[in-house]
């Protein structure tokens, strides 16, 4: 592969830096927005909600949809540098990023001329936030057995059932649905796909307290939801198909998260934590494991770059995504690991102290790292998948 940028890509990146140094505002900066990636309340919600607005008046948004959609027709280097630059400066997390990176892809593939029109400028606007009812209490890592039920009543359908693990739904405006619509059907098929508006009447969110105290999962209950026909997204009984869309681009956007920050952040820790009359760096196995965690993060860098020279190709999202969500799941779980026995009986302090100024980052670290294992498919959904999928291996 060749690493050296294009001039035009130099160019891409140097405007796009020099906007975010004179637009962004320092309080919306996070050391790892990743794990604040949906607003702890509606008030940052909202400022949030307004810096995606602003972005997209200055064409800094969806800059690799098609312009016909309302996007900037620039190629995967740009989106790439675009990422790079935007986790630099650490912005957060957009409010729009499920309908940006998953739900839009999935309808600019699959939706009707209505409902490309209707949804796609609303996506990048900021002025309509998507969240995703695929998981349930008995269907997550093996979503086909969802029980959700959209039953045809000839002028709409009829949904009831239960959705969990919901991101964001107790601020979103619309849900990309699964619900089965052939019971009788192999439990692949008979599967259909909506759009929905979440004030629906019918619709409940609960949402989940996690350890952190955070509470951007949920619980969204349907029960006698009527939804019209338009509200379709691809072929009835096909919903297996359009899930398998959306879930290329979440697997892919998974993967693109990056914990060099962390291990950065961890080995300056190291070197002011005292630690037998000197601090932690100078003992060698701490160094040593640190190191390896730097070596971790590189490997994972390149074997993304693996992944973009597929795409290059024109080839889309395919299951080797699932190598960058494992590898940076499990990394994740690695670096918090690291992070609690560095810091010991510090680790369970989620304040600020003399010894430890960033106390609160670690303890989050610390508590959260292992959803990341779980969330967009468990690791042993994706060790399945790459030992089925991309290596050829019979099916246990």
């Amino acid at each position: 592969m060749d690493f050296e940028w294009a001039p035009e890509h130099e160019a891409f990146r140097h405007e796009f830096r020099d906007w975010l140094a004179a637009h962004l505002p320092p309080e919306f900066c996070l050391d790892d927005a990743a794990d604040d990636r949906v607003a702890s309340d509606r008030e940052t919600f909202e400022r949030r909600r307004a810096w995606q607005a602003k972005m997209h008046a200055a064409g800094w948004v969806g800059v690799t949809w098609p312009k016909e959609y309302g996007g900037r027709g620039a190629g995967l280097m740009e989106r790439v540098i675009w990422e790079e630059e935007y986790a630099a400066a650490r912005a957060p997390v957009l409010p729009g990023a499920m309908g940006l990176s998953l739900v839009g892809p999935t309808i600019i593939h699959w939706g009707t001329d209505v409902q490309k029109r209707e949804h796609l400028p609303a996506i990048l606007s900021g002025d309509a936030v998507w969240c995703q009812g695929f998981s349930e209490p008995g269907a997550g890592s093996d979503l086909a057995s969802l029980r959700t039920r959209a039953e045809d009543r000839g002028d709409d359908f009829l949904v009831n059932g239960q959705k969990v693990w919901t991101s964001g739904a107790h601020f979103a405006h619309w849900i990309i649905l699964l619900a089965r619509t052939d019971p009788d059907a192999p439990k692949h098929k008979g599967i259909s796909a909506f759009l929905v508006p979440m004030s629906t009447p019918g619709i409940t969110v609960r949402p989940l307290v996690l350890m952190t105290g955070h509470r951007h999962f949920n619980e969204v209950f349907f029960e006698e939801v009527r939804l019209p026909k338009s509200s379709l997204l691809g072929p009835l009984n096909q919903g297996w198909m359009v899930s398998t869309t959306t879930l290329m681009h979440e697997r892919h956007s998974a993967g693109a998260r990056n914990n060099v920050a962390q291990v950065r952040a961890l080995v300056a820790l190291a070197k002011t934590l005292p630690r037998d009359g000197g601090t932690a760096w100078d003992d060698p196995l701490v160094r040593q494991r640190l190191a390896q965690l730097a070596i971790d993060c590189e490997a994972f860098t390149y074997t993304r770059l693996r992944g973009l020279t597929r795409q290059l190709r024109g080839e889309p999202p395919g299951p080797e995504g699932s190598i960058l969500k494992l590898s940076g799941s499990e990394l994740g779980v690695r670096i918090a690991e690291a992070a609690g026995e560095l810091l010991g009986v510090h680790a369970l302090v989620n304040a600020p102290s003399a010894l430890v100024p960033d106390a609160p980052r670690w303890f989050n670290r610390i508590v959260a790292a292992r959803q990341y294992t779980i969330s967009a498919g468990t690791s042993e959904i994706q060790r399945n998948i790459i030992g089925e999928r991309v290596l050829g291996l019979p099916k246990g």
